[in-house]
């Protein structure tokens, strides 16, 4: 049996985008929703990687920070305005 990735959009990206992957069964969990709205970068990732999941951002500063271990789940990173959101769901 395969584990299921479990995602956390950061404040950049649309609220929308959580709602769609929400309705298709997918764990996942803003910015927002978990306090950390106007954290510092390094707070947010941390919240990420002790609750086991994915960052999804358009913020290329979290590059940056997740480049500094290896003890994450991942980054999924968009530069804002380069995809739609349906693009970024299906994704």
């Amino acid at each position: 049996m395969s584990e299921r990735i479990r995602l956390h959009l950061d404040e950049n990206v649309d609220p929308d985008v959580a709602r769609a992957l929400r309705r298709q069964g997918i764990d996942v969990t803003t910015t927002m929703e978990v306090g950390l709205l106007g954290q510092a970068d390094e707070v947010q990732f941390a919240y990420v990687c002790e609750q086991g999941r994915v960052m999804m951002t358009h913020d290329a500063d979290f590059l940056r920070v997740a480049s500094q271990t290896d003890e994450h789940c991942g980054i999924v990173y968009c530069r804002k305005g380069t995809r739609t959101l349906g693009e970024i769901i299906r994704v």
